[in-house]
């Protein structure tokens, strides 16, 4: 059983920037491959970007390149989400995902989810 936990998001005004914070516990952090998804009312859930155990290998969504920067510090357990220059569409809340198997855009692949933290970008 693995347990995650985010933190982190809150109110920001449009090109402004903030970090995400995902600490797990429960199993060996290492062996998991991490991502971030978002979910905004009235829309589906989507991609936002996905990092290896190693951390060497990452993919974005097209929507955030550039913009938003994941990494992980496999001591702390802990994955992060940098994210800068953030526009009003960026609004939602953004949930943290593990998977034993290796990096992938699609949520399905996904066994264990935080909470979520909401993020709100005012114009």
């Amino acid at each position: 059983q693995v347990q995650l936990v985010e933190s982190g998001g809150g109110l920001v005004q449009a090109g402004g920037s903030l970090r995400l914070s995902c600490a797990a516990s429960g199993r060996t952090f290492s062996r998991d491959t991490m991502g971030w998804f978002r979910q905004a009312p009235g829309k589906e859930r989507e991609f936002v970007a996905t990092i290896s155990r190693s951390g060497v290998f990452t993919n974005y969504a097209d929507s955030v390149k550039g913009r938003f920067t994941i990494s992980r510090d496999n001591a702390k357990n802990t994955v992060y989400l940098q994210m800068n220059s953030l526009k009003p569409e960026d609004t939602a809340v953004y949930y943290c995902a593990a998977t034993q198997s290796g990096i992938s855009t699609y949520g399905s692949s996904y066994n264990y989810w935080g909470q979520g933290t909401q993020v709100t970008v005012s114009s």
